[in-house]
């Protein structure tokens, strides 16, 4: 072993040297003074030193202090000498990092033995090193796995969430995949996504949240239009103990709150009630909010989308939308086009969706025949992309085939032919279609399923409108309330 002996009394330094090099055989480089010995320790790092404690200029102290305020030192051990007997610089000397000390005159024995321990304590030091460095690099290569298995549940988690497998298939979606990639960079602009029922508002609103599919934060969806108007409030800000007849004992967490570090979705936001819009507003400007009954200020950290498939423009001129709030949402601003304008998606999607279907439900379906692409193309679509997944859902489910054929596609056309009920079944594509004139109803000559009837006419009803049950319960002469009833009916 490589050892630097500094005394300055030659006599006692020999006999060390003697002793260590000749009778123990370590290769020893000895030297008078603290500053010479520092100097060659800087050019040629010992794993251990045996230095005297008491020398002119600086103390061996003082040299173990030097040495081990340098990168190599916590490599080097350090045994320093004292011919004084004093606990006193003994103690010193292990609060300075000394791995021991010597009394002179040096007992060899002693020193032979102290040297034997520095010897294995030097061999698990180096051990260590090569232990920390293998961890290192099993540690190294264990994240390199990770991380490709990170990136593979990425991909699964998007399918999760609804972010993965959404195609995009003309240049106006490509357009607003890129706008929502970069809302997504910027948690704090709110955003609104317009569009007619079925266009995608919820998947827009779902990729600007996960991006590329690299969030793991809540992502909270509302629909406005399902909340009654005296539980907004509570829904959405929670509640404290107390805050009113019946509320739970230890309060309540609302939607905002559960979304932290996320984002909520506010769908239907046209039904949001005017006494709940200046709230919302404040909340858009303070990004923060109290909880019913509560006098502490939260502090809200989350992403606030909103969407509608009615024209705010217009109910702020009927003075059902403040005019403030629209403007504040409209920062980060989204219109989803209905897939009647954008014609050259309907035949991609209706390939993604029979693939993904045909799989799920184990059907032989691989395509389209050139006449039923014809007949989806020329389909009006008043439902959107939802209704052009549902339709191919149905074919998926009642057909079973290698391509689909005009006539898995008829009972689009008895859903285009106004007055036509029920034209998909069996049973009322053989019977003659009948009349809801009043005064002059026709009945069908088999029976009539009242209910199937019923709920036909409320879905004709919510896409005539685009799916504005306001306006659909005004159509049909029913409360909103009514018609929500029927819906879930």
């Amino acid at each position: 072993m490589r050892i630097l002996l500094i005394d300055d009394e030659d006599i006692s330094r020999g006999a060390i040297f003697n002793f260590l090099n000749n009778q123990l055989g370590h290769e020893v480089t000895e030297c008078g003074s603290a500053a010479e010995a520092l100097k060659i320790y800087k050019t040629a790092p010992f794993p251990l030193i045996i230095s005297d404690i008491r020398m002119p200029g600086m103390s061996g102290i003082d040299l173990l202090e030097h040495i081990k305020k340098l990168p190599e030192g916590k490599f080097t051990d350090f045994v320093l000498v004292t011919g004084y007997g004093s606990m006193e610089s003994a103690v010193q000397a292990l609060r300075s990092g000394a791995y021991d000390y010597l009394l002179k005159p040096i007992n060899i024995e002693e020193l032979a033995n102290l040297i034997e321990k520095i010897e294995e304590h030097i061999t698990l030091l180096r051990e260590n090193m090569e232990y920390k460095f293998h961890f290192d690099k099993k540690v190294d290569e264990a994240a390199g796995t990770c991380k490709e298995q990170f990136k593979e549940l990425q991909k699964a988690f998007s399918k999760i969430v609804g972010t993965g497998g959404i195609g995009f298939f003309s240049q106006k979606m490509e357009d607003i995949k890129e706008l929502a990639l970069k809302l997504h960079a910027d948690r704090a602009v709110p955003v609104l996504i317009e569009g007619e029922t079925g266009t995608g508002k919820d998947v827009i609103a779902r990729l600007i949240h996960y991006g590329q599919g690299d969030v793991m934060a809540p992502f909270i969806s509302i629909n406005c239009t399902a909340i009654p108007p005296t539980l907004f409030e509570t829904e959405l800000f929670g509640y404290e103990e107390g805050a009113f007849t019946d509320a739970r004992k230890k309060g309540a967490t609302g939607k905002f709150e559960l979304a932290q570090g996320g984002t909520i979705l506010l769908d239907e936001i046209g039904d949001l009630p005017l006494e709940i819009q200046p709230k919302l507003l404040r909340i858009l400007e303070e990004r923060a909010f109290y909880r019913v009954g509560g006098v502490k200020k939260i502090k809200l950290d989350i992403r606030i989308i909103c969407a509608t498939n009615q024209d705010l423009e217009e109910k702020i001129k009927a003075g059902k939308f403040r005019q403030d709030l629209f403007y504040r949402l409209n920062v980060g601003r989204v219109y989803a086009p209905p897939l009647r304008r954008r014609k050259e998606e309907i035949a991609p999607l209706a390939q993604m969706f029979l693939q993904r279907l045909a799989v799920e439900k184990k059907k032989g379906f691989r395509s389209f025949q050139e006449e039923s692409s014809a007949i989806l193309e020329s389909y009006d679509w008043p439902g959107n992309i939802r209704q052009l997944q549902n339709t191919i859902e149905r074919v998926v489910l009642l057909y079973d085939d290698t391509y689909v054929r005009a006539e898995h596609l008829d009972f689009l056309s008895g859903e285009a032919a106004s007055g036509t009920v029920g034209a998909g079944s069996p049973e009322n594509q053989a019977a003659p279609s009948f009349s809801l004139h009043p005064g002059q109803i026709e009945l069908p000559p088999l029976r009539l399923n009242l209910k199937e009837l019923e709920e036909e006419i409320v879905r004709k009803v919510l896409e005539k409108f685009a799916g504005n049950k306001t306006r659909a319960a005004a159509y049909l002469g029913l409360t909103r309330s009514a018609l929500r009833s029927k819906i879930k009916g």
